[in-house]
């Protein structure tokens, strides 16, 4: 017993050496995060700093009336001032962000901002296998209310609604204070989805109820299989994107149809009009439901959410269509304007134009290579 003594002591002091070490670690770390602290103050006041001289000197510019003698000036000022904010902009992605008012109400003042770029990745990675994976749970439960008649499985999946689009409002709101730029429509929708899973979800159990469950039922299986198709191909999308340097590693998988689906993923635009109008025919079937003495008044505030979803998906998917054609042909031009400027910076001979609807490459007898950041 004595020599084990020992043996921990020795072990005890060993590991007291290298709690000394540990502290000296500990110490420079907490040093540096409070140095970290203070050069973020720092940056963030000098980025405030420039940003507001920018605007004075955007606003200032306004009230000058171009000339011939000083079009040339003010044109190059503004092609700086446009670089310039780019960089400001890149220098943000780096930098905490302060929350919006809905995160503020939710969680308060706490930092949400993901500053490493693995960790905001994996983060988004997390976001969209959890819609995959509450989709599936989603679409089984659906299938099994279609075969079976429970209450209880009823409000279990109108809880699950709930659950879910009031932790994608959350979820997404993160990722906009970390570079996504998820907004529009598709952010009200889900809040909208969430208003309306709650009124169903306190739906009485009447004869009104039980005549439109099947519907929802039936469009809940639907929504699931085109969710579950509109994941798959994004994803792939995506990545491609993303690779080719075309998209934002923070671009989330949406609801609807975005202007960067175009390449491959048009042939969806069926599919999600069929469950735009799935939508409207709810609001229609609802509309004449809440004219029944027994109709309570979940119905007709259902019947509207409905309408209003239908609406808002319907005509942004609209726009977007005209606007990536447009897009097509204002990207040739600003290509064939971007080969007269490099042709002319750098007088190099005549370069060979490739424009196809899915790629544009710049080749030069030089062989070299111009790499340009799409907008965004």
């Amino acid at each position: 017993m004595e020599i084990d003594t020992k043996s921990f002591m020795n072990d005890f002091e060993d590991l007291s050496q290298e709690f000394k070490s540990l502290t000296e670690i500990h110490k420079d770390y907490v040093n540096k995060l409070e140095s970290l602290g203070t050069l973020q103050a720092r940056c963030v006041k000098e980025l405030n700093h420039q940003s507001y001289r920018l605007g004075v000197i955007k606003k200032s510019m306004k009230h000058i009336k171009k000339t011939q003698e000083n079009r040339e000036e003010l044109d190059e000022l503004e092609k700086r001032m446009l670089h310039r904010k780019v960089q400001l902009d890149e220098m943000k992605e780096a930098l905490p962000k302060m929350n919006g008012l809905y995160l503020r109400i939710i969680l308060g003042n706490v930092n949400v901002s993901i500053l490493n770029k693995d960790d905001k990745f994996k983060y988004k990675d997390d976001y969209e296998k959890f819609k995959f994976i509450i989709n599936g749970i989603g679409l089984t439960i659906s299938i099994i209310n279609i075969l079976a008649n429970s209450r209880v499985l009823d409000l279990i999946f109108i809880f699950l609604l709930v659950w879910y689009y009031c932790t994608l409002t959350i979820r997404e709101s993160i990722l906009k204070v970390n570079g996504s730029r998820v907004k529009g429509w598709w952010r009200v929708h889900h809040f909208i989805s969430t208003v309306l899973s709650g009124v169903l979800l306190i739906w009485p159990n009447n004869a009104i109820y039980y005549e439109f469950r099947t519907q929802f039922m039936w469009f809940n299986v639907y929504i699931s299989f085109v969710q579950f198709l509109q994941f798959r191909y994004q994803q792939g999308c995506l990545y491609r994107l993303r690779a080719l340097g075309e998209r934002h590693n923070m671009d989330i998988t949406i609801e609807g149809f975005h202007s960067w689906m175009w390449r491959g993923l048009s042939f969806l635009l069926p599919f999600l009009f069929f469950g735009y109008f799935f939508q409207l025919y709810n609001a229609y079937v609802l509309y004449h439901l809440s004219f029944r003495p027994e109709a309570t008044w979940q119905v007709p505030v259902i019947s509207f959410f409905f309408f209003i979803v239908f609406l808002g998906n319907t005509v942004t998917t609209m726009m977007v269509i005209p606007q990536k054609l447009n897009e097509k042909v204002k990207l040739k031009e600003r290509f064939v304007a971007l080969d007269k400027y490099f042709r002319r910076q750098n007088r190099e001979p005549e370069e060979s134009i490739e424009l196809r609807a899915d790629e544009i490459t710049l080749s030069s007898s030089a062989k070299f290579q111009f790499t340009k950041r799409k907008d965004q």
